[in-house]
């Protein structure tokens, strides 16, 4: 199944998404209770998923706009550091790595984990980056696992029953904060860093571990990966971080991005204003959103 939250008649509304016939059918009941909101919505999937009934009409992609798929999150985006072998060596190269002091130290021994305040969503479509914020913005395409089942301490054995679904995220970074301040969160937390959807494509419909990615700038490839080439595995991120705290239904975590960022061009090849970076990864849609 394929979900997005849409607008509408000026209201927004869950539809279930026909990617193939560009269409989409709004969500009129789950289970007897209506549910306007995503995260409510995951939070109570496993009660309702049998009851969903969606509109018999169904609107053409022209006659809506998408919205972030989870428009608000609950808590931070929690988000994976150099996270593919390759893109691993690439950051460490250009001299923004401030954790790793040596090329033999670019490939991480455990995960690196930073976080994007739910404040940074935007959209599909949106504009994204803050004119005079900073003057070197970077373009990090990204695959989303969503927690369906919260819990503590899971083990990786039975972690992937504990995956919602998946979603695209540009975790877009601000490489000179990044580097002034010698950690991430600044870098990657201003508003509008974090381009999400088009839609949410659920799990039992799409292998999280073998899925294709592919970025653009202005209609050039720059990034084109697979999943399988993770560094630390979807069950070792939910692994890792549940050990600390409770995941919840609704938590997003960025799985990290492959090689091709503007920083790994010599010289580096950040953002301009009116750029537009597309990203595709299977089943998920296009997100497309272009530099103030």
């Amino acid at each position: 199944m394929r979900l997005a939250t849409i607008l509408h008649n000026n209201s927004h509304a869950i539809a279930s998404i026909d990617a193939e016939g560009q269409t989409a059918r709004k969500l009129v009941s789950a289970g007897g209770e209506a549910i306007a909101d995503m995260t409510t919505l995951i939070e109570r999937f496993d009660t309702v998923k049998n009851a969903l009934q969606f509109e018999s009409q169904a609107i053409p992609f022209a006659q809506l706009q998408f919205a972030a798929p989870i428009q608000r999150p609950r808590r931070n985006i929690m988000c994976v550091g150099k996270n593919y072998f390759e893109h691993a060596h690439e950051f460490t190269r250009s001299g923004f790595d401030s954790s790793a002091s040596k090329p033999a130290d670019a490939v991480p021994s455990a995960p690196i984990v930073f976080t994007k305040m739910p404040e940074t969503v935007v959209a599909s479509g949106e504009p994204m980056g803050f004119p005079g914020a900073c003057e070197q913005l970077d373009y990090e395409a990204e695959l989303g696992v969503i927690i369906g089942k919260g819990g503590l301490g899971i083990d990786k054995a039975s972690a992937m029953s504990h995956v919602f679904g998946y979603v695209i995220i540009n975790d877009l970074t601000a490489r000179d904060l990044q580097a002034k301040h010698k950690q991430w969160f600044l870098g990657k937390s201003f508003e509008t860093s974090c381009p999400m959807g088009p839609w949410i494509g659920t799990a039992d419909e799409l292998d999280g571990a073998n899925l294709n990615l592919k970025c653009w700038v202005n209609g050039e490839l720059r990034q084109n990966a697979n999943s399988k080439d993770l560094i630390f595995d979807i069950p070792t991120l939910i692994e890792t971080l549940s050990a600390g705290f409770a995941l919840l239904p609704g938590d997003i975590i960025a799985t990290g991005t492959p090689v091709g960022v503007g920083i790994g061009f010599n010289p580096p090849r950040f953002l301009q204003s009116g750029d537009k970076v597309e990203i595709e990864i299977d089943g998920l849609g296009r997100l497309s959103n272009s530099v103030r």
